[in-house]
């Protein structure tokens, strides 16, 4: 299906959206309120509608998805009737102008099902990418210090100032290669120009792990910069968007000789990197998240992340410190915790996402979109759950786990994430990795050994221990446990092929065949494709099938 996009606003970064959906063939309308561009639109754009009326655009059912490319204090209404309106939405930095704002945003989102997505460019540039790929690896060592200059001398707004203008793109890559928010906030900044707006800023960061960041930002330079510095224990990284050399690896060391530091200088590395305009790949991005309702990269819970810092930025600016009563109240977030529940700061949970009774979050969960937690669920630190992941009572997700979208996990299940414990060995650095892919169900009271894949869709019955990798779609019993058979997306046996090798779905109707042993694939719908809404109800008693009457 081809994703149809309307595009709102055709001004200064408007025109770079509109190029590329336009040679992407997904631009449908562009919507702006100056009438003098239609002209211009016709004759770069053919065959492209151009419209005034917003309200005429989201009540076009032909529409899939709109792009907001307008001035930041319109970002609330425009996303929010968009959303509203049953629209995919991809809004140009910053989210909002606050976190209440923010936050609506993404509870709409979550209550319609919509794909939310913020123009945070940065984190589809292939440098950048690549940093936090190198950062990852341990290539640079402990990481110590981050610094970003965004500076130049062009476009001054009075809409907005240089912090919230410039500074969400340092702020949130920022973020994303350290996967901490801070813990300390200061920000100064001064006015030249315009009473109140100010032109310069230098924000100031401490985060938990003790890294400190620090973001210049002005318009008001003699020449253009854009650099990003990451210093590391063993190498430094440094980001320049403005050559064609975009990222260097500096491997200078610091010995200490009579007790004193000393500098040892290196030549610097040039990193060969992909060639790809970022926006492109954040426009191609966001088509790729409604065609397999997937969660962005950049979502509305990055996006409110970001905003959260600015806001206090800004209070910092303003004169108000960033103390925990501010802190507290900053901290609203578009998901549910029991009262009785506890969730270690910092971890990221998702959007309608419910925690219930007695369950413990630990430091550094990464959690996403409308998942279920029952009560007595542990997660451990730096656990990676996906969207719409069910978990019933009395379950620990240990560190190692990484659980992807639409996964089941029964009452009392058990995971385990070391072959050999000993209680006298320390074995941290150590632990192994366990992937429960997309959809698999795991019943209750099973066991599954660390280490192995359960594969897409598959089906653990109760009580079964699971010590090796299960194929996609493969269903389990037993201890050990063994395939006894296959089973469909919708947790029904597939018995009595056709002549062909055919299985179907005795509730949904799709196929299903076994292209080699022990590899089952669906033939009318992709792995990773979601459900249509007209199969999501389910119809067919399993005792039906397995004991007919």
């Amino acid at each position: 299906m081809n994703i149809r996009v309307a595009v709102v606003g055709m001004g200064y970064w408007g025109k770079n959206l509109v190029r590329n959906f336009y040679e992407m063939g997904n631009l449908k309308v562009i919507c702006d309120s100056n009438s003098s561009r239609q002209v211009t639109i016709s004759e770069k754009y053919p065959g492209i509608e151009f419209r005034q009326d917003y309200q005429a655009v989201l009540d076009d059912d032909s529409i899939q998805a709109i792009v907001i490319a307008t001035p930041a204090i319109t970002h609330l209404k425009m996303t929010k009737q968009a959303l509203e309106a049953g629209k995919d939405v991809f809004v140009e930095k910053p989210l909002a102008l606050n976190v209440a704002e923010g936050k609506e945003l993404m509870l709409i989102a979550a209550r319609k099902q919509q794909i939310l997505m913020v123009g945070h460019i940065l984190h589809y540039h292939p440098a950048i990418i690549k940093l936090k790929e190198l950062i990852n690896e341990g290539t640079l060592g402990r990481i110590q210090y981050i610094y970003s200059n965004r500076l130049s001398i062009g476009k001054i707004r009075t809409e907005e100032n240089i912090l919230w203008s410039f500074a969400p793109h340092d702020i949130s890559v920022i973020l994303g290669l350290l996967n901490e928010e801070p813990c300390e906030i200061t920000c100064t900044g001064g006015a030249y120009l315009n009473k109140d707006i100010a032109d310069v800023t230098m924000s100031q960061f401490l985060f938990p792990s003790g890294v400190q960041a620090h973001i210049h930002v002005s318009w008001l330079h003699p020449f253009k910069e854009q650099r990003l510095v990451v210093i590391g224990s063993d190498k430094m990284a440094v980001f320049d968007d403005t050559i064609s050399e975009k990222l260097k690896i500096y491997p200078h060391k610091v010995e200490w000789k009579n007790r004193i530091p000393t500098a040892i200088k290196a030549e610097s590395e040039v990193v060969e990197l992909p060639v790809a305009e970022p926006l492109r790949s954040e426009c191609e991005h966001f088509i790729s998240c409604i065609e397999n309702r997937t969660r962005p990269l950049t979502d509305g819970d990055e996006g409110l992340r970001v905003l959260k810092i600015l806001n206090e930025c800004q209070k910092s600016m303003d004169g108000n410190s960033y103390d925990n009563e501010t802190k507290e109240e900053i901290e609203e977030k578009a998901y549910f915790v029991h009262e009785t529940a506890v969730v270690d700061e910092p971890c990221d949970i998702g959007a309608g996402t419910k925690i219930w009774h007695f369950s413990h979050v630990m430091k550094g969960a990464k959690i996403g979109e409308r998942c279920i937690f029952g009560q007595n669920v542990n997660i451990d630190a730096n656990t990676v759950i996906g969207n719409n992941v069910k978990v019933q009572n009395n379950v620990s997700i240990y560190t190692g786990v990484k659980i992807e979208d639409d996964v089941f996990l029964g009452p009392s299940c058990v995971l385990t994430n070391v072959t050999n414990p000993r209680s006298q060995v320390v074995r941290h650095s150590l632990y192994e990795k366990t992937l429960l892919k997309r959809g698999a169900s795991i019943g209750a009271n099973a066991t599954i050994v660390c280490g192995i894949t359960i594969g897409r869709y598959a089906f653990v019955g109760a009580g079964a221990v699971v010590a090796k990798d299960v194929p996609d779609y493969a269903m389990m019993i037993g201890v050990p446990a063994r395939r006894i058979g296959w089973i469909s997306r919708h947790g029904l046996p597939l018995k009595n092929p056709d002549e062909e090798g055919i299985y179907t779905c005795p509730e949904s109707g799709l196929r299903y065949k076994e292209l080699k042993p022990n590899v089952l694939k669906c033939l009318d719908l992709d792995e990773e494709e979601s459900l249509p809404e007209s199969m999501r109800e389910g119809k067919v008693y399993y005792d039906s099938l397995v004991h007919p009457t």
